[in-house]
């Protein structure tokens, strides 16, 4: 079991739904976790699919959730953004961007296979310095309300499981073939090097 709590990274696109359900979890079970987007920008959805929300990586999460509440209160209330926001604010002030992250992590979990090309990306564009490997994980999680929570608590279990086996390195491709069984879900599998 590794001596230390295992250092999560969760990633979606826009650090907003499913990065932020994880990270609310996984905070909440004591583990060491942060979250990301990869996104060039933040997107919401809009008052139509072609016409989202978009904010830069700076705009905090009180200024987006201000900013919903002027252009149309009652829509983003019964969409379940406004109440997102409002949690997201609680955990952290602002989405951050995983590409301008320095800091280095045991697991790396992606919220849908995009996302985890532009993490591998990033990762193996970086300059090695230290070889710690850093396994990265895809689980696909769609972008809705409950399909993050059901997702959140997938990853929790799946971080659970890691942080207790005794060897990580020797262990985790049986452990992420039993999740794949029991969630019908597919997960791939990178180690990386930093």
């Amino acid at each position: 079991m590794p001596s230390h709590p295992l250092r999560v990274a969760v990633v979606c696109s826009s650090n907003q739904n499913r990065s932020m359900e994880a990270h609310n979890i996984l905070s909440k079970r004591g583990f060491d976790v942060r979250s990301f987007g990869t996104g060039s920008h933040v997107k919401l959805p809009g008052p139509a699919p072609d016409k989202p929300n978009v904010y830069d990586f700076k705009t905090t999460y009180e200024q987006m959730y201000n900013d919903l509440v002027r252009k149309d209160k009652e829509l983003y209330t019964q969409n379940g953004i406004l109440h997102m926001l409002d949690r997201n604010k609680r955990i952290k002030s602002k989405p951050e961007r995983f590409q301008h992250c320095k800091d280095k992590f045991d697991l790396v979990i992606t919220c849908e296979e995009r996302v985890y090309d532009q993490v591998l990306e990033d990762l193996n564009s970086r300059e090695q310095e230290t070889l710690q490997p850093v396994h990265v994980i895809n689980v696909d999680i769609q972008d809705n309300h409950e399909e993050a929570t059901l997702g959140a608590f997938l990853i929790c279990e799946l971080c659970q499981c890691i942080q207790h086996t005794d060897d990580m390195e020797n262990e985790i491709d049986e452990l992420l073939q039993e999740f794949e069984e029991k969630s019908n879900r597919p997960f791939l599998h990178t180690v990386c090097f930093y």
